[in-house]
């Protein structure tokens, strides 16, 4: 393993390249005795952590299919996937898009070698579908905001150093203005994560409690009062990213609390069935290991069975091919809640015909007790949550009405309303 690595700075490379420059990548410097702090370090420098950010945020330039294949050609060497979590996802994504050249070198790069992990402070308790009526509240005092307020349903807070902040920083303007999206430390005075444990028996999500914290003027993102903006762009790629469903390597939680930086990451290699943070990895892989269980246990003979094995691999080709289209830009406006709604399905999907495949071993979960590793049990407690999460099933269906096809809006106070004047619950 060399102690840096590169690839050629280019956006518009051909598969057969791309292919093999990836696989040239992992010939060279994959080492199963390294840490995975040492290889995210080396996935991060070659631009492959994130391939889809520009060059000036640690990215290649490439496309959603140049990304995607990078991608399996990873899955494909079974080697360790780049930092999991929500700061790859989203909070890169974001700043690279609305941040400052200072703030893009200051926050992006400690994401993607996976020094830092991050959570999204968004939903409130009386402000979740309706997001712009939250209330937790910043104060100008100087150089800093102080932040005093409560956030819920905060995936991986418990394990996360910074979060991306929602907090209304003017209440005498429309509720969809002032508010402003901040990089928000987790570790000080005044900031208390409480999990909330799921029937699933993890603790994906948790209550953020937070009374007079501060943060740094400086580490407000796309200017001040701005946030409902920039905080749009966040969950536009986040539901367009949990719709994905390519085949992906192993990813683990990034950052000190991860627990993992100085592990062997070799260790971790066989862990691309296993829940990232309590999120089942559906997808192809999944697929395949279904279908290669149907076969062994004699399941496969049902037509019925086969019809729905096929309806499900359609499904997951359809969201794929529709992700790769939306992000090359010739797509409709509705893309990203579209893959929303499709990745709700394919829980749902994964669930039934999980089950019909494994029979009875489906209620158990863990390795020690199921057969078949748990996986289902895993995928079927699990599955009434992401109609809920990322923004409700029926709130994308809302969207979709409004902004795309133009149907009446529901009633409401005019848009102008100072929030200082709305109605609060």
């Amino acid at each position: 393993m060399t102690d840096t690595a590169s690839a050629p700075p280019a956006a518009e490379v051909d598969a057969a390249t791309v292919r093999a420059q990836v696989e040239a990548f992992c010939d060279t410097n994959w080492d199963p005795d390294a840490t995975v702090e040492q290889w995210w370090r080396l996935l991060a420098g070659a631009g492959y952590a994130h391939p889809m950010l520009p060059a000036a945020a640690g990215g290649l330039g490439y496309g959603q299919d140049q990304a995607a294949l990078v991608s399996l050609v990873l899955a494909e060497r079974n080697v360790l996937g780049p930092p999991g979590g929500l700061g790859r996802m989203l909070a890169a994504p974001t700043i690279a898009i609305h941040g400052t050249p200072e703030q893009i070198e200051r926050y992006v790069g400690e994401i993607l070698d996976g020094r830092v992990g991050w959570c999204q402070l968004f939903s409130e308790p009386n402000a979740g579908s309706d997001l712009a009526s939250l209330q937790c509240r910043a104060e100008r005092d100087g150089d800093e905001w102080v932040i005093t307020g409560q956030k819920v349903w905060t995936s991986g807070g418990q394990v996360s150093d910074k979060g991306m902040l929602l907090a209304r920083t003017d209440p005498d303007l429309p509720k969809h203005a002032g508010i402003s999206w901040f990089a928000f430390d987790m570790d000080q005075p005044g900031v208390e994560v409480r999990p909330l444990t799921e029937m699933t028996g993890r603790a994906l999500f948790n209550e953020v409690f937070i009374d007079e914290a501060r943060v740094a003027d400086s580490a407000l993102i796309g200017g001040l009062n701005n946030g409902w903006r920039v905080g749009n762009t966040t969950l536009m790629v986040e539901r367009a990213s949990l719709g994905s469903s390519g085949r992906k390597p192993p990813e683990l939680i990034p950052g000190p609390k991860g627990g993992v930086l100085g592990e062997r990451a070799g260790n971790f290699v066989a862990r691309s069935m296993e829940a990232l943070g309590g999120v089942p990895p559906l997808g192809i892989d999944m697929w395949w290991w279904l279908v290669d269980l149907a076969r062994k246990n004699g399941r496969v003979t049902s037509r019925v069975l086969r019809d729905d094995l096929m309806r499900l691999y359609g499904l997951i080709e359809i969201n794929r091919l529709s992700i790769q289209r939306a992000k090359a830009g010739s797509t409709s406006a509705a893309a990203p809640n579209i893959a929303k709604l499709t990745m709700s399905e394919l829980n749902r999907s994964f669930r039934d015909i999980g089950m019909r495949v494994v029979g009875a071993d489906g209620m158990l979960m863990g390795d020690s007790d199921s057969q078949t590793g748990g996986h289902i049990g895993e995928v079927t407690l699990f599955s009434p949550a992401p109609s809920i999460y990322g923004g409700t099933d029926q709130v994308q269906r809302n969207i979709i009405g409004e902004r795309v096809l133009g149907l009446p809006k529901e009633p409401g106070p005019p848009r102008e309303t100072p929030f200082s004047e709305l109605p609060k619950n």
